[in-house]
């Protein structure tokens, strides 16, 4: 069933931003999804897209094994905007030149709009525009019947349109922060050029969606992987609105829980919800088979298969039970799959860490959104804010915050060192405008001194960021004296801990979790 019939159409070629145009589309409650760049013409005749974005991406078009979509696409009389590698890829296709640059651009550079029309539409002609560049080539020779919008000091075609037909190209990159423009560049192809409404939002997300799993569903019941984070919490909610009482919760303990959590989540589900939840202690099995493992990878899967044989043993006790829900997001989608190339960033524990052969069917309503669509998902099925803003926890727990072997021990420590995290964050006020605050526990020890007296004990690393959807991050800029109050409470209040440190790295390179 498809959730609107108005929607744009993102090709990806494997850039790091695609997910963030869709994200500055679906700001303008324009729907969009993302797919591969291959997705076949008849597919993308029978979606019926309003229009077509064709995304960045790390190769170069001349290339021999460049990835390409099909050169028809121009043909449909659809609008397409070709970002940065699209627009590259539009050039050639058309019959244009492009080059390795004699000169790369690499960040801010300013834009000289030549035609104030099109995707430039109310912008000033000859104005400079503050854009974000990230490319090592350029379009030397413009295809037939293409002319120039606008230029920059290395880019003397740094966006382009046809005469007649509605595609237009652009090096640089609209979708992110430092493009000051580039909200108004979307816009204008969104609305001027390809139409649309913005109609799409999170009550026309409920109604669809709840159709659609009622249609799916049928009779059936449905097991809900609840931890009590924010993604799990709105699908119950979402699944219980469609079918009622055909849903039945399974809280896990797995053991890599944090200071009182299960505790807090079971009296916020039988105190605030209607929701039937079954709480199961696995803590001796998930901490049995994570003996000895220090590969992130074989953690995540161990951790993910336990789950879902957890689930479908449960599953079994309940008569019907088909489908199992879980709260899966675009990120997590993203990072477990790649559209260019065989590389994996890590494998998401409700993806890459699903065994093959399930006897139970998923049921993802959430698969195509990004955090903050389902924050606002949750205020509109009525969820209080107390589970709406709580940051994320991942779903394998502590065991990606302890970087090698897990034990009591060691679980103990970074358990501790949370709690002083999460109260300082919130003692200050920062708590709501952090993406995620947390404790690391490193695998090394290092000397000090407490009491005169040697030590050679634990480091911890504080792992805190903003972002707004997870698919890119940066560290926080937090005062000196709350980091000052971290270190002193967790060196002191701590046993074991001798040593804290801060990570200042952004996402990318590094990811938000450090495994």
């Amino acid at each position: 069933m498809e959730i609107q019939t108005e929607k744009i159409l993102i090709l990806d070629f494997g850039s790091q931003t695609t997910q963030l145009i869709a994200r500055r589309i679906r700001e303008q409650k324009v729907y969009c999804e993302v797919h591969p760049y291959y997705l076949s013409l008849e597919k993308i005749k029978t979606m019926s897209p309003r229009g077509i974005v064709l995304s960045g991406g790390p190769k170069s078009v001349y290339d021999e094994d460049a990835p390409k979509s099909d050169p028809g696409i121009f043909d449909l009389d659809i609008p397409v905007l070709g970002i940065c590698y699209g627009a590259q890829l539009m050039t050639i296709q058309g019959g244009g030149r492009v080059e390795k640059a004699q000169k790369r651009e690499f960040g801010k550079s300013e834009l000289i709009i030549k035609s104030s029309t099109g995707l430039f539409a109310n912008m000033e002609p000859e104005g400079a525009n503050q854009v974000w560049m990230s490319h090592g080539d350029r379009i030397e020779e413009l295809p037939a019947e293409f002319m120039i919008s606008a230029v920059s000091e290395h880019s003397p075609n740094a966006a382009i349109r046809h005469r007649h037909k509605p595609l237009v190209g652009v090096q640089f990159h609209p979708e992110v922060a430092h493009t000051l423009i580039g909200k108004d560049v979307l816009r204008n192809f969104v609305f001027d050029m390809c139409h649309c409404q913005p109609k799409w939002t999170m009550q026309s997300f409920v109604e669809s969606n709840i159709a659609a799993i009622r249609e799916k569903v049928g009779s059936d019941q449905v097991i809900c992987a609840l931890s009590g984070g924010v993604d799990s919490s709105v699908v119950a909610a979402l699944i219980h609105r469609a079918i009622g009482s055909q849903l039945t919760c399974i809280y896990v303990d797995n053991g890599l829980m944090r200071t009182g959590e299960t505790e807090s989540v079971m009296r916020f589900f039988r105190e605030k919800t209607g929701l039937d939840v079954i709480q199961v202690d696995a803590r001796d099995e998930f901490l049995g088979q994570l003996t000895g493992v220090s590969d992130p990878e074989k953690k995540r899967k161990i951790i993910g298969h336990g789950f879902i044989k957890i689930f479908e043993q449960e599953a079994g006790k309940i008569k019907d039970a088909k489908y199992l829900a879980q709260g899966t997001l675009y990120p997590d989608v993203i990072e477990s799959v790649s559209f260019v190339g065989d590389t994996v960033i890590k494998s998401h524990h409700n993806v890459g860490g699903l065994p093959e052969v399930m006897k139970l069917d998923l049921i993802e309503p959430l698969r195509d959104l990004f955090k903050d669509e389902v924050r606002l998902l949750g205020l509109e099925l009525g969820l209080p804010e107390e589970a709406i803003y709580r940051q994320p926890f991942p779903g394998p727990g502590l065991a990606i915050r302890i970087i090698g072997e897990i034990t009591p021990q060691r679980l103990e420590i970074v358990r501790q060192a949370d709690v002083i995290v999460l109260e300082e964050m919130k003692l200050a006020g920062l708590y709501r405008q952090t993406w995620q605050s947390f404790a690391v526990l490193l695998p090394i020890q290092t000397v000090g001194v407490m009491g005169d007296e040697r030590t050679y004990e634990h480091v911890v690393a504080l792992r805190c960021v903003d972002s707004l959807d997870a698919m890119t991050a940066d560290w926080s800029r937090l005062p000196y004296d709350l980091l000052g109050r971290m270190s002193n409470r967790i060196i002191n209040e701590v046993r074991g801990v001798n040593r804290v440190v801060f990570d200042i790295s952004s996402k990318p390179p590094g990811t938000i979790e450090w495994e």
